[in-house]
């Protein structure tokens, strides 16, 4: 913490926590545009709308799962803050600003809470700014980093998080990007380690399970065009992530189902599922 300023007013600054040596590249799609895009977003370039256009004709429900992964991330950081009682969220693989960010659903119930977002896309990071319109009583920072680093993340996490507080875990639409198995269970393993007693895994996962003949010919096309290898896991290999955990109801379950509060509940690839750590 800045020990000049006292920490429920300090406003942290982007971190420039690894060098950006790889540049933005408008030619290659990359999935945190692709999801922009699906989102009515306009931080997209061509090869991304065409990425994606190829991706719905095999898989049109992608553009309602967005929406719904989105909403989901609402409802989920929503029920922490207001009946959990978390005050501090680390947000990895936040991908580009949309609305409704992490920071701003939960500031909007606690003006008090403290948000880190963490990324490793050149596009997030120039955008990364738009993340730091913290309430004056919260904060919000800043890592460039990838989910592979997590002991790098939570030492840099560390300087806006008390990580003797409870702390909620984001992992929203990105293990999927560590395509093995045993690599992403270590990283998970790592960060739930790092939570006190009181902590909270958010997570959720493209599957097969809904739509299986869709999800194989949009993953056969998102690697035909030049999309970051990625991992579709079963509920079962999903659930994995939070052994040892308190799962909180409704379960792991389609994201559009997590206390849907009255929303479309139709089934999408995408699985959802909220934990708690208890000891």
């Amino acid at each position: 913490m800045d020990e000049a300023v006292p920490p429920h007013h300090r406003r942290a600054q982007v971190t420039d926590a690894s060098p950006l040596s790889a540049a933005i590249r408008s030619d290659i799609p990359h999935s945190a545009r692709l999801w922009n895009y699906l989102l009515g977003g306009k931080d997209n370039f061509a090869a991304d709308r065409e990425a994606a256009q190829q991706v719905l004709a095999y898989m049109p429900e992608l553009v309602q799962s967005a929406r719904f992964n989105r909403e989901f991330l609402g409802r989920a950081v929503r029920h922490l803050v207001a009946e959990a009682g978390v005050r501090q969220f680390l947000d990895i693989g936040t991908g580009l600003p949309t609305a409704n960010n992490t920071h701003e659903v939960a500031q909007s119930v606690a003006p008090e809470t403290r948000v880190v977002y963490v990324d490793n896309d050149p596009m997030v990071l120039v955008h990364a700014r738009a993340l730091l319109t913290s309430d004056p009583q919260g904060a919000t920072d800043y890592i460039d980093a990838d989910v592979r680093q997590p002991d790098h993340i939570l030492t840099e996490a560390r300087r806006t998080l008390d990580f003797t507080r409870p702390v909620a875990v984001m992992l929203l639409g990105i293990l999927n990007f560590v395509v093995d198995d045993a690599e992403a269970t270590r990283i998970v393993r790592r960060l739930v380690e790092a939570l006190p007693v009181g902590g909270y895994l958010v997570i959720s996962h493209p599957t097969r399970e809904v739509n299986p003949e869709a999800v194989d010919r949009a993953m056969d096309s998102w690697r035909a065009g030049g999309g970051a290898a990625m991992a579709v896991r079963t509920p079962a290999e999903i659930a994995a992530f939070v052994d040892g955990l308190e799962i909180l109801e409704p379960g792991l379950v389609t994201c559009s189902q997590w206390r849907p509060d009255g929303n479309d509940t139709t089934p999408v690839s995408e699985y959802a599922v909220v934990a708690r750590k208890t000891n």
